[in-house]
């Protein structure tokens, strides 16, 4: 885990619920979808966070609400040590250009009736580049992503998929961001260009010294850029950890359920045991009592029912919230302690081993967020 004083990117207890309304006159709020809820992390400067769930479990949302294309409903959202809720109008600008998103459709994300030159110059524009110099900068950034400068003046729909994903990142690179936000930025190329652009992305990363966060599901890509892991379900975040810790020791079942179903081509892991995760997610307009994932667990017993676990610390940095925690001995368990990420509406209960009784003792008061 990359150590920094001052995280880039510091996120509070961030939730974003959306209104459901019923009534063509009235037009009344009857319920919430709670998209993303009560999620804590930080970010260290030139780390990246591979970000990881399933559809709908709010990953997407969470890095618009970082971005602020989507306003938070409550929580925190710092970055370099400013919150970003209370800038006025010119700072959040000023801001936003050290911070750019990558999106997950390249076609879609650039505008069809201008020269990709043109849409890379505007970047280099709001950085105050001077007119006689935008088309040496846009040739240069081509190039340090990759591209024939020469092909400035064509439109986006005369490349292929990764070529337009290139031109993505280099409009991102135009402004000299500090982070920049993945969007499942390879779901959409052939297996050979993923591997093209992972490998750009990392050379980018040490080139410039950035910082990522990187949406996906596909978990082998993201144990290939991650230096730590984020797993979420149903708007929670359930296991922080760093990557190789993570792949090597899932805590959370939700997590050992997803590295399961990585298919392994060798075939003496034809016989591997598989944890198969069943059912579907519950409707976040009415998430369950207690822990998210109880419904669909093997371990869940009634405290998962009445206490929603805390976010707990193992060793090596390994937090994860549950009750029942998978591959932890009970030197492990007695070391634990409660996270400062951990939501505000979780309890106290300390873990015991999957398979133990569900009357658990608390957490010490030492252990707790002050």
């Amino acid at each position: 885990m990359i150590v920094s004083a001052q995280p880039l990117l510091e996120v509070e207890h961030v939730s974003l619920h959306f209104p459901v309304n019923k009534g063509i006159v009235t037009n009344r709020v009857i319920a919430h979808i709670r998209a993303v809820d009560d999620v804590s992390f930080t970010l260290a400067r030139h780390e990246t966070i591979g970000l990881v769930g399933e559809s709908g479990c709010g990953k997407s949302t969470l890095v618009r609400c970082l971005l602020r294309l989507l306003t938070p409903t409550s929580g925190a959202i710092r970055f370099e040590g400013r919150d970003m809720s209370t800038m006025q109008r010119t700072d959040r600008r000023a801001m936003r250009r050290g911070v750019q998103m990558v999106f997950q459709d390249p076609q879609a994300s650039l505008n069809p009736r201008k020269r990709v030159g043109q849409i890379v110059a505007a970047g280099l524009r709001l950085r105050g580049v001077a007119r006689d110099e935008l088309a040496r900068e846009v040739r240069g950034l081509f190039a340090q992503v990759g591209l024939n400068p020469e092909h400035i003046r064509r439109f986006p729909h005369e490349f292929s998929g990764g070529q337009r994903q290139r031109i993505g990142l280099a409009r991102a690179l135009a402004v000299q961001p500090s982070l920049l936000v993945l969007d499942e930025p390879v779901s959409a190329l052939d297996v050979s260009v993923q591997g093209q652009i992972i490998n750009l992305l990392s050379d980018l990363k040490d080139e410039l010294g950035l910082a990522f966060i990187f949406v996906a599901h596909d978990l082998a890509v993201v144990r290939h850029v991650s230096d730590r892991v984020a797993v979420m379900y149903l708007g929670k975040l359930v296991e922080l950890s760093p990557a190789d810790e993570l792949y090597a020791k899932p805590i959370h079942p939700y997590t050992a359920g997803l590295l399961s179903a990585i298919p392994i081509p060798d075939l003496a892991a034809r016989n591997r045991e598989r944890i198969i995760v069943r059912g579907e997610p519950p409707n976040p307009i009415d998430p369950p009592s207690g822990c998210r994932f109880r419904t669909r667990c093997a371990y869940a017993t009634d405290i998962c029912t009445e206490i929603e676990p805390p976010l707990t610390e193992y060793t090596k940095g390994h937090l994860a919230a549950c009750h029942h925690p998978l591959n932890v001995d009970e030197r492990e368990l007695l070391m634990a302690t409660r996270s400062s990420l951990s939501p505000l509406s979780a309890g106290d209960a300390r873990p015991s081993a999957a398979g133990a009784s569900s009357e658990a003792p608390t957490l010490s008061a030492a252990a707790k967020p002050g």
